[in-house]
């Protein structure tokens, strides 16, 4: 039996027709960000219903983790492979998605219609501050959890944030290079000679690198899809993580946004059910209109699929190989790192008066402190009615 076979040889209890259903009706209905949906999963699918074993789901958790792309939608394509193959990863993936590119896409085109108005301009003057705060929360207890007391991990986490706050983008090549450095310190060249083990954890490292080459092209849909294909190949950790790298490429390199737009578009994502980087679909539908939606939001998927489906049966098996693990932890704290880095630089640029730092602060301290009992989206709500209720250009 291959390693391909060995997900599927266990009759499964459920239709592929099921779990479809199951994840259209998540992606339409489920907020609260990656944890929140990857922490539904579990409930449904491996607690209540039993369609997937607990060794199945952490399996497929632990894959999304070291993968990069958005973390609950990598672990929906994990299991819809786990007994179904690349069919079933396929429409689990396209149902969870759907629901959020479509909500997404009508909220593009009243933005882009009333856009101008005094009351929409308003809405998003509160809950450009309310991102702030509760991407600063969000930030922190990733900080918490993945850096620990390790001198090495909090100095590869400095230093991405700083270098984030200065260049106002993600480094890449800074995120990957800090994987590396950490795999090198903690495991030493001459040891992976000794045990003979190279080709047994460098393959998901490089997968990655082998994706994101697009052909690249001079028409505006050419470059949405070339930048949205190298976030979903290079983007690690929660949904948030992208909000730095698509900042520097969307506001900085291509200026196809402004900032307050872009804040405007992370906060429509938190706003709506999904995943997080749907958010790729209202900015797609800013630039392009629904064209650019759909290149955006294709170009930012279809790597993470890639990137989940065709190394499941080797992570399977070489998945708790202490390297990959070395260089996944590294990794995701360097991601971290910009997400801190990406609070200050975005802002700088929505705390620009006493209302709105207020409206931050207090998104803050409710994320903080209410945790469950004021959900995000709420949050957002609250924020809204507040920017139109100070919004100094009355």
């Amino acid at each position: 039996m291959t390693d391909s076979e060995s997900f599927t040889h266990v009759q499964p209890v459920y239709s592929l027709k099921q779990l479809t259903q199951y994840f259209l009706k998540l992606g339409t209905l489920g907020f609260g960000g990656p944890i929140a949906l990857v922490g539904y999963m579990h409930r449904d699918l491996v607690e209540e219903r039993q369609w997937v074993s607990e060794a199945e789901y952490q399996e497929g958790l632990t894959l999304a983790q070291v993968a990069p792309g958005p973390l609950a939608a990598q672990l929906s394509f994990y299991l819809g492979y786990v007994h179904y193959g690349f069919l079933g990863s396929a429409l689990v993936g396209f149902a969870f998605v759907l629901p959020s590119f479509l909500i997404v896409v009508a909220l593009g085109w009243a933005y882009t219609l009333y856009g101008g108005l005094n009351w929409m301009q308003a809405v998003f003057y509160g809950v450009g501050a309310a991102v702030i705060g509760i991407i600063a929360i969000s930030a922190y207890k990733l900080t918490r959890k993945t850096v620990g007391t390790s001198w090495l991990l909090w100095s590869v986490y400095l230093v991405n944030a700083v270098t984030t706050i200065v260049t106002e983008s993600e480094r890449v090549e800074l995120i990957l290079g800090s994987g590396a450095l950490v795999l090198f310190i903690k495991f030493p060249p001459k040891h992976w000679i000794k045990q003979n083990r190279l080709n047994s954890f460098i393959g998901l490292p490089l997968i990655p690198l082998l994706a994101a080459v697009p052909t690249a092209t001079t028409s505006l849909l050419g470059q949405i899809a070339l930048f949205f294909t190298q976030a979903g190949a290079f983007v690690f950790g929660s949904g948030l993580a992208i909000v730095p790298f698509l900042y520097g490429g969307v506001v900085k390199d291509f200026g196809w946004l402004n900032s307050q737009q872009f804040l405007d578009a992370v906060a429509v994502a938190m706003i709506t059910p999904g995943p997080v980087v749907i958010t790729t679909g209202f900015i797609g539908f800013l630039v392009a209109g629904f064209p650019g939606a759909c290149v955006a939001a294709i170009a930012m998927f279809i790597p993470c699929y890639l990137l989940t489906v065709i190394p499941a049966p080797y992570f399977k098996k070489h998945g708790k190989n202490p390297k990959i693990s070395t260089f996944v932890n590294g990794v995701t704290v360097a991601a971290t790192g910009a997400i801190a880095g990406a609070v200050v630089v975005l802002g700088r640029q929505s705390l620009h008066d006493l209302p709105t730092f207020l409206i931050g602060l207090i998104a803050l301290i409710s994320s903080w402190k209410l945790g469950k009992k004021l959900p995000e989206p709420l949050i957002i709500v609250i924020a809204a009615i507040a920017g139109v209720i100070f919004w100094p250009k009355q």
